[in-house]
């Protein structure tokens, strides 16, 4: 009874001193869940997605074009459009700057029916002020009437109020530039946006939105990555790029679109009628499985939604009505059910809806409910219209409904044979090495590549709650075969047998059943070599295509042994990668020296060291950022305000002729004078002016054109070229620069002394050796030098040249393992499909190309 709550009464008064009302955005940072989903990689991303949903709504209005998103070297994130921009003229009813009001206000902005958007995705009032209480900061700049104006911020509080920062001379241009960075304390887990989801979500916008142009820029690495969309047909081309790796039964996508009224509660609950768009393309392929992906007014459903509803229930029952219609179906065929009208077809529905409602702020199922009647509609006539005068196409699409009714029916029966044979055989096959534990929430399952490595692992596992199960072979490929062809293959149903679920979907026996899952985790255990790859590539195809759902929840994990051995004098340890090899240069390194400050004598002790080594290597990936720009990091620090400290915040380099020459500026103002000073350089041209409309009002679609790096122009008769950066860097750098400041290292050090600043002393006593050190990053390199010296480095080729006892300390051990879990949503739903296509896939020469395009990627054994 001691683990029970204590609910003996509270002495203390309970009155209006007990209630408290949270001022600002304070709500937002205690409770971030509410409004973003959790605060973890899904939840960092959706902060991107909130701010660039407000710049797809201008779009959708009407006004705007083209949208950049950067990601810059400090780990924060800009989102540029040349939409009208937010206003930024005072309330007249709040007596504040609008554009301070839609970014400190929850429930603040323009799409609650005040007429400035038809359709919207943000219609909650909270997105992008959410953004700005969960950044470290968040600034934003906005042009229009001719003007630049600025404000700051710091996790949701002011800190520059709108100024104006510059004059435009285009006075057409406008847009809107918001540049945030995570707060780390929100984001705990991690603050690293990753480039392949926001490429997918920027990938499918832009097919949503035909002519508007999305650039995704990454300037983290040692070279700047650049991808551009722009697609003229819209959601047509997104439906031929899903279906491209695979063999199609028709090869032009069925279109179909239409407009119904729709009646709505506005803002002041009077009931008004306006317009709903609907589009839909379908195409159907020879695969056995289907991607229907659901879209509000440019926002993915990913749970769908009476949209989605709608559509599967209209096509199941336009192919039926056909068939039975034109006699291509017998009294002695399958019913062709909705599963099997689904089977290969990729299908994207697309609504613009003036009022539509959503289960929760993250926009994840449509709840609208005449949107399924409408959708339904417009699916199963658009369809029968389709199919009457396309006679050919729709009789393959029913033979394709009927064959997967009869596959239906064959795999049900070979999934009873597998249910039978494991009954009857003694339940769980014999070469399983069961667990004693039979709670699924304590226990492991280890799927072994090969004998060999099953004996190490069945010797050095913990036999309470890690079995193990040995593949011996190749698997078939569950990417070319039918369920019932599958499930013949021996490995197949011994794999179906000790997870326990069942394979398929459905209801009837033997179907998946997650509830009769046997092992909390399902642990993948191969090789690091071509064939490991091999086998976990098609274990992963097995289980994403006929278990998805254990995929979905997060039961599917890969092992991971370490890559390398290192020896050196007495120690020994077992390293993962690259990155954490040299972590361990630096430890090592840091061991085996001292440090001493010349300026004052001071000697850093062994965790000091450490300390100071971690910090020198995250400024010198700054460093080089720095460099890549085109500026120099000794010159740039040099550059810093006496009496602030504060470094410069933009760069420009200037070519003329054949000379070049780098200049830095404080902030925005700075570089607006050498702007009014060199106008031939037009430095704030770099945008397009708001986007020219054609007859109804919609943006004129145009081709896609590279953004020039430079601007050219010349003066003098002298060819003169130059490129503007902002240093986004500059807050991270400076915060780095602070804490080495306190440790007894000034940022005059950094660059190279005619006297030694330093001294490295190595080893001991008489035998000590001792390095002068001239320069602060000369420090870091040094240190790592010395952690070299004497080092042995074996390579893991095999799990089989692991004897039991390392196999478990180094890939089992719970408490020193490193496990990758196999993660699928809807961020990278589409790129896992289209991946297990090109690998697994029928098609060879995606398959070729995917191979000659990462060939210099891949790491060999040799």
């Amino acid at each position: 009874m001691s683990d029970e709550p204590n609910l003996t009464p509270n002495s203390e008064k309970y009155d209006a001193s007990k209630i408290d009302k949270l001022e600002g955005l304070a709500g937002v940072r205690q409770r971030p869940g509410m409004y973003i989903g959790p605060t973890d990689e899904r939840g960092l991303h959706h902060c991107v997605f909130e701010v660039l949903d407000n710049s797809i709504d201008e779009h959708l209005a009407g006004y705007c074009t083209r949208i950049d998103v950067t990601l810059h070297a400090d780990g924060s994130c800009s989102i540029k459009d040349n939409g009208r921009g937010i206003p930024v003229d005072m309330h007249p009813k709040f007596k504040v700057p609008a554009i301070e009001l839609v970014l400190t206000n929850l429930h603040a902005g323009g799409k609650f029916g005040q007429g400035a958007y038809k359709f919207s995705g943000g219609l909650h009032g909270v997105g992008a002020k959410c953004v700005n209480a969960l950044s470290d900061w968040f600034k934003v700049e906005v042009s229009r009437d001719g003007q630049v104006y600025h404000m700051a911020f710091e996790r949701g509080v002011t800190t520059q109020k709108l100024t104006v920062i510059g004059e435009l001379k285009n006075k057409k241009q406008t847009g809107t530039l918001i540049t945030f960075l995570p707060d780390p304390t929100i984001f705990n887990i991690t603050v690293e946006f990753q480039f392949a989801k926001l490429a997918a979500r920027l990938r499918e916008l832009a097919f949503l939105n035909p002519g508007l142009e999305i650039n995704l820029i990454d300037e983290r690495g040692e070279t700047e990555r650049r991808e551009q969309y722009l697609y003229k047909l819209g959601i047509e081309e997104f439906v031929r790029q899903l279906g491209e790796n695979k063999q199609l039964i028709h090869p032009k996508p069925i279109v179909l679109d239409g407009k119904r009224k729709v009646k709505f509660r506005n803002k002041d609950q009077q009931e008004v009628e306006d317009d709903m768009y609907c589009d839909l393309v379908l195409q159907y392929n020879d695969s056995f499985n289907d991607q229907i992906l659901c879209f509000t007014n440019a926002i993915p459903n990913p749970d769908g939604g009476t949209h989605s509803t709608g559509f599967r229930t209209a096509l199941t029952r336009a192919i039926n009505q056909y068939a039975k219609q034109n006699n291509l179906v017998k009294d002695k065929d399958p019913t062709i059910s909705g599963d099997d009208v689904r089977e290969g077809l990729i299908a994207v529905v697309s609504i613009k809806h003036p009022w539509p409602g959503f289960e929760s702020q993250t926009k994840v199922k449509l709840v609208t409910p005449e949107v399924e009647g409408i959708v339904s509609s417009i699916t199963y006539e658009g369809l029968m219209t389709f199919f009457d005068q396309n006679p050919p196409i729709a009789k393959k699409v029913v033979e394709k409904g009927l064959t997967a009714a009869r596959a239906r029916e064959a795999a049900r029966k070979a999934r009873e044979t597998v249910r039978k044979g494991a009954m009857t055989g003694g339940g769980l096959p014999g070469k399983l090495a069961d667990c004693s534990e039979r709670d699924p929430s304590l226990t492991e399952l280890y799927i072994v590549e090969g004998d060999s490595a099953g004996g190490s692992a069945k010797q050095g596992r913990d036999r309470r709650f890690q079995a193990i199960l040995p593949i011996r072979g190749k698997l078939i490929n569950v990417e070319k075969a039918r369920l019932d062809k599958v499930l013949q293959n021996t490995e197949i149903q011994t794999m179906i047998t000790a997870v326990g679920t069942g394979i398929g979907a459905g209801d009837q026996e033997g179907a998946f059943n997650l509830a009769k899952l046997r092992y909390g985790r399902i642990i993948i255990m191969t090789d690091a070599d071509v064939d490991g790859s091999h086998i976990r590539t098609l274990l992963l195809t097995f289980f994403y295509r006929q278990m998805p759902e254990l995929v979905r929840q997060g039961k599917i994990y890969i092992a991971c042994p370490p890559l390398y051995l290192i020896k050196r004098k007495k120690r020994e340890e077992y390293v993962d990668d690259d990155a954490q090899l040299n972590k361990i240069l630096i430890s090592l390194g840091a061991e085996e020296v001292k440090l001493k400050n010349l300026a004052d004598g001071k000697v850093f002790t062994p965790v000091q060291l450490k300390e100071l080594l971690e910090l020198l290597e995250r400024l010198s990936k700054f460093s080089e950022a720095i460099r890549r720009h085109g500026g120099d990091f000794e010159t740039y620090l040099s550059e810093r305000n006496p009496g602030t400290g504060q470094l410069p915040a933009y760069l420009v380099k200037v070519r003329e002729g054949n000379t070049e020459w780098v200049t830095y500026f404080p902030g925005e103002a700075e570089m607006r004078a050498f702007h009014e000073e060199n106008l031939d350089l037009n430095l704030f041209e770099d945008e397009p002016e708001a986007p020219a409309l054609d007859e109804n009002g919609q943006p004129v679609v145009i081709e896609a054109v590279a953004a020039p790096a430079e601007k050219s122009s010349k003066k003098n008769g002298v060819h003169r070229r130059a490129r503007k950066v902002e240093l986004y860097e500059s807050t991270a750098v400076q915060k780095l620069i602070a804490e080495l400041d306190k440790k007894g290292l000034h940022v005059d050090h950094f660059s190279n002394s005619d006297t030694p600043l330093f001294e490295l002393i190595e080893g001991e006593g008489e035998k000590s050796t001792t390095h002068p050190v001239f320069s602060i990053p000369e420090i870091l390199q040094r240190v790592l030098d010395i952690g070299k010296k004497g080092m042995q480095i074996q390579r893991f080729k095999g799990l089989g040249e692991m004897n039991p006892k390392q196999l478990f300390e180094t890939t089992m051990n719970p408490n020193k393992r490193r496990l990758l879990r196999v993660d699928l949503n809807e961020d990278n739903a589409l790129k896992a499909d289209e991946m297990f296509t090109i690998l697994m896939g029928d098609v060879v020469e995606p398959r070729r190309q995917f191979i000659e395009d990462n060939a210099l990627n891949a790491r060999l054994d040799v």
